[in-house]
């Protein structure tokens, strides 16, 4: 299967500690990377994951609150001292361009590269960007701020080639592509060789969704329907519904609701508050609803 990765590179809510960083987050989709948030000493983290600088397509940041942006500027500036040349394209909600505007003018004004500011509406769900290999939407969340998540969906692949069969019907290496796509093959005598027979079924198509800061949303589990995986922040345990509710944060339990819900394969609970000294209470809450669940660690990876 081609590469699908979620590397974590920040898991905590406002306050960084020193066992967790703030947001943020890398996707890898066929060694395309993409960054959620990026808060402060998100750049460190980077390094840390050993990931290419350089293959950073674009930035997705769910709001301008400072643990998800605090980051933002010096990694910026750092493209720059490494020599990047590609244009850096980076969304986010109104505001943006007020906020940073500003702060590239002055800070990276000698940059190589191109920086690109897209504001987005955090209201209503849309396509925002889309490659040969992945599609991504954004997913209205309920914040003190206009904030949205965002939806990954991988493009399907093609059928798999069945060799044993190409070779025994003698088909040319120039008609490959076209049997990965769909097409029959018919021999010299007029035999059509059905498509079915010359090939496997292409990989399941795989997404994941990424959902913080937000309020309970039951609506948003008609967008996130059958999602692979979904990361959900669970800032509170059920005991602090109402401090999540007056914050506009969610309880763990309510986390795991809208994965039953959303029928999703796995969850990833993460944006921890910082007042629990151990996050198994959070942990312990969610599983009851739903069972495959894991918290989320700085540093850790996930192979979808």
């Amino acid at each position: 299967m081609e590469k699908f990765e979620i590397h974590i590179l920040g898991c905590g809510a406002a306050l960084p500690t020193p066992k967790r960083l703030s947001s943020s987050q890398i996707v890898n989709i066929r060694e395309k990377l993409f960054m959620l948030d990026c808060a402060e000493g998100t750049q460190m983290a980077l390094r840390r994951s050993h990931l290419s600088f350089s293959h950073l397509q674009a930035i997705f940041l769910t709001h301008l609150h400072g643990d998800h942006t605090f980051g933002l500027i010096g990694m910026l500036s750092t493209f720059g001292l490494l020599g990047r040349i590609q244009d850096l394209h980076i969304y986010g909600p109104q505001d943006l361009q007020r906020i940073f505007q500003p702060q590239i003018d002055y800070f990276c004004a000698d940059s190589p590269y191109k920086i690109i500011l897209h504001e987005i509406d955090t209201k209503t769900p849309q396509t925002i960007y889309e490659d040969r290999s992945v599609s991504i939407s954004t997913l209205p969340l309920s914040h003190r701020v206009p904030c949205c998540g965002y939806l990954f969906q991988e493009k399907p692949t093609p059928r798999h080639i069945r060799r044993d069969m190409i070779d025994f019907h003698h088909i040319p290496v120039s008609q490959i592509n076209n049997i990965k796509a769909g097409m029959d093959w018919v021999t010299d005598d007029g035999t059509v060789i059905p498509n079915a027979l010359l090939t496997t079924p292409s990989d399941p198509v795989r997404s994941y969704a990424y959902c913080t800061d937000t309020t309970y949303r039951p609506q948003l589990t008609e967008l996130l329907c059958n999602v692979t995986c979904l990361y959900h922040e669970a800032t509170f345990a059920q005991e602090h519904a109402l401090l999540a509710k007056n914050t506009f944060h969610s309880t763990a339990q309510q986390a795991a609701q809208i994965a039953l819900d959303a029928h999703a394969k796995k969850l990833i609970l993460g944006h921890f508050s910082s007042r629990y000294k151990s996050e198994d209470i959070l942990l312990q809450e969610a599983q009851q609803v739903f069972p495959n669940t894991l918290l989320a660690e700085d540093s850790m990876k996930i192979i979808l």
